[in-house]
């Protein structure tokens, strides 16, 4: 699989974009103005306490209170008598006012806060150290078992008498040296000795720690292995990213290369097509099929349709080839457009099992590739397909997009002719209300065009109607849906 790394810097904004065979699969966004919050430590004051939610709102600086559940409570989750967790009282470990260190898990999304929790960790390029929590955990991408007690026993050894402090080994820690883990496990005890000195001075609502900046930390988690390029438009984002990968990625030098071209490098690979595509609702599929995706707040649907493909052989071989192209397009769309939570996916109704098992096991092989952890259900009784995709930041849409102020978010208008009957009725209405000599309606021109042409036979009996005139004047600011009656 060939992979290439895009990153187009502007003063104000970062780009990166990942391209896989010539397709573009995930593109993330960082604005100078609206720098993600994940991974960030900031010292807050608990505001209140749910004990009816066993959770808790925490004032971290933010315009919204952070939530913070016991289960992401130091101590909130205990091993009792039995070896099992349970959670303890959110009431017994917290109380309002009190200040207490936390670090943003999940960005502000929506209406929602910011999920916080106490449990902080450092991360870095191979190791995720946790000082809270002795355990040693090995990343479940790690597939050999061998490997996997190798990497075990050397942070067993490196950490030595410091039992107390755990560590995550990442996926990028495979077949790494016991040397490059040790000069990760130094960094992060660095790190990690930084945001104690800045605890204890810290005021609340202050930020102890930020983490990289997207380039920065994109070199850091970077897969080495699949990538091939990576190409950056900016000289100065460049130096830096080569000091950075030489102290800490050292195989990836070689392959960082700057774009000095006139031509935009989004605009060279069709990276900004692709990305206005990925705001459109419907993908068109090669065979002639499409997709139509709506993204919620609860949730996001996707209708999978045969279109233009008519197939070959039968109606049931059609629907099955539609079906298979449609869960590789899927997969590649939910990376691309960062969709995440729960996911309701429609697909065309196949009478063989067979085919069903098939187009299933396409989508779990094409959601592999995929760093965010998702869970796919089987085929349920209404022909529909649910499953979770982690979400850890906004969706491209909620980036790059803001909601229609003319619709207000439904994608859809009254028609004009909805417009002129609730014109009557607030006529109508008005009228019996107040003393009223005559009235002037002001409202969109699509809508007083239709009033004073098509339907002036409606505007005439309505005037005999109240007894009075009735003047339309077209406003061009307004849109479809608005309209004033002015009593004169």
């Amino acid at each position: 699989m060939s992979e290439e790394l895009l990153i187009n810097v502007t003063p104000q904004e970062t780009r990166v974009a990942t391209v896989e065979n010539g397709m573009l699969t995930e593109v993330w966004v960082e604005r100078i103005q609206k720098i993600g919050l994940i991974g960030n430590i900031y010292k807050g004051v608990v505001t209140r306490v749910l004990p009816g939610m066993e959770a808790a709102f925490v004032d971290i600086g933010l315009s919204r209170s952070a939530f913070l559940h016991v289960s992401d409570v130091k101590g909130g989750v205990v091993i009792n008598d039995d070896g099992e967790r349970v959670m303890g009282s959110i009431g017994r470990l917290l109380q309002e006012g009190r200040e207490i260190v936390v670090q943003v898990s999940k960005n502000p999304l929506g209406s929602k806060g910011a999920r916080i929790s106490s449990n902080l960790t450092a991360p870095s390029r191979y190791l995720v150290r946790m000082p809270f929590d002795a355990n040693i955990g090995i990343s479940t991408k790690i597939e050999s078992e061998e490997e996997r007690e190798r990497l075990r026993a050397a942070i067993e050894q490196l950490r030595g008498e410091d039992s107390s402090c755990g560590y995550i080994v990442r996926t990028a820690a495979e077949g790494v040296s016991v040397d490059a883990l040790a000069r990760d496990m130094d960094y992060l005890k660095k790190v990690w000795n930084s945001i104690a000195e800045k605890t204890t001075q810290a005021k609340a609502g202050e930020v102890i720690f930020q983490d990289l900046p997207l380039v920065l930390r994109t070199m850091r988690d970077l897969n080495g292995a699949n990538v091939e390029r990576i190409r950056i438009d900016s000289r100065e984002t460049y130096q830096l990213c080569k000091e950075f990968v030489g102290n800490y990625v050292p195989e990836l030098c070689e392959r960082i290369e700057h774009y000095p071209g006139e031509r935009p490098i989004f605009d060279l690979h069709g990276v900004e097509d692709e990305i206005d595509r990925a705001l459109d609702k419907k993908v068109h599929l090669k065979s002639g099929g499409y997709l139509i995706i709506d993204q919620t707040e609860s949730m996001t649907t996707v209708d999978v349709n045969t279109g233009a493909f008519v197939g070959h052989r039968n109606l049931e071989e059609t629907i099955f080839k539609t079906n298979l192209e449609a869960a590789q397009a899927i997969a590649r769309q939910l990376r691309l457009r960062n969709l995440g939570g729960i996911i309701i996916i429609d697909f065309i109704d196949m009478t063989v099992e067979e085919h069903k098992r098939q187009v299933l096991r396409a989508l779990e092989k094409a959601l592999e590739k995929d760093n965010a952890k998702s869970q796919v259900c089987e085929v349920s009784s209404l022909g529909l397909v649910e499953m979770t995709r982690k979400r850890t930041r906004e969706s491209l849409e909620q980036v790059l997009c803001s909601t229609c102020t003319t619709c207000s978010g439904r994608g859809m208008l009254k028609t004009s002719e909805t417009v002129c009957f609730e014109i009557t009725r607030e006529i109508i209405r008005q009228v019996r209300q107040f003393d009223v000599k005559e009235l002037t309606v002001l409202a969109s021109v699509e809508v007083v065009d239709l009033f004073s042409e098509e339907r002036s036979d409606d505007l005439a009996e309505l005037e005999s109607f109240v007894g009075i005139p009735i003047r339309m004047q077209g406003e061009q600011m307004y849109t479809r849906e608005q309209f004033d009656v002015v009593l004169l």
